[in-house]
């Protein structure tokens, strides 16, 4: 199925990690051309050769820290001139924090770490890519977690970031709207490197996080995260703003 998103240019954000590796691989099915952004190059440039290999994408990658603001909108500026000045979609998916301290363990710095690499970054790369999705129409993805909405013990910052970023995410879907911007929110559960590493260290534990969910299942990052990031960017979902997906086998319902 044609989603609509040949030749689009896609930004992504911590475009190196194992989510991120996985929302490329779906937009790549589409035809989407790439910006990727990341603090690190090793992830990003690993990411940026599987692309060329596997589906002759082009892809433009450049390293920024998104706390940084001259940074965010010195790569943005770069990625949009390499593609005669076109941004499409713009996907917030890098975040780091101190998870596994409860509240009163956190320090400042702790808690910093996770509104500076999250929230402000997610700010900055809204704010200064918004002049190019304005012309192109675009959409905002911005990654938030299932952590803020359920209260999870052990993420007092991670959670107050990404209900920032959600809060945050849902003012710009009412300011930008008018510029036929769509902003959405994506809250996934995913199978990543890490959680099969704790899989190995805690397997009770694991597979009692797993009753959870209702699917039986975590996600996969490209057929399950990456394809809803595809329709939510695509003209399928043009009248769907401000919302948060859960992507979560069924673990986030509430009452």
């Amino acid at each position: 199925m044609d989603m609509g998103l040949k030749d689009k240019v896609v930004l992504i954000t911590g475009g190196g990690g194992g989510i991120a590796r996985g929302i490329e691989r779906a937009f790549a099915t589409e035809g989407a051309k790439f910006i990727l952004t990341d603090l690190f190059p090793g992830g990003m440039e690993a990411a940026k050769e599987e692309l060329e290999s596997d589906f002759g994408s082009e892809v433009f990658t450049v390293i920024a820290d998104g706390a940084n603001e001259d940074e965010v909108k010195a790569a943005i500026d770069a990625g949009a001139a390499h593609f005669g000045g076109r941004v499409d979609v713009l996907i917030n998916n890098a975040q780091a924090s101190a998870s596994g301290l409860t509240l009163v363990q956190h320090s400042k710095e702790d808690f910093d770490l996770a509104v500076q690499s999250g929230l402000y970054a997610t700010f900055f790369y809204m704010k200064h890519a918004y002049p190019y999705l304005k012309e192109t129409g675009g959409s905002v993805i911005n990654f938030a977690s299932g952590a803020g909405i359920g209260g999870n013990p052990g993420q007092s910052s991670y959670a107050a970031a990404k209900e920032g970023i959600r809060g945050m995410s849902r003012v710009a879907a009412s300011e930008w709207g008018p510029d036929n911007i769509n902003v959405n929110i994506v809250c996934p559960i995913v199978m990543t490197k890490a959680l099969e590493e704790w899989r190995e260290r805690e397997p009770e534990m694991y597979e009692k996080n797993m009753k959870a969910i209702p699917l039986g299942r975590f996600g996969d990052a490209e057929k399950d995260v990456g394809r809803v990031c595809v329709f939510l960017a695509s003209p399928d979902a043009s009248f769907v703003t401000g919302d948060t997906i859960m992507v979560q086998g069924g673990s986030g319902m509430k009452p």
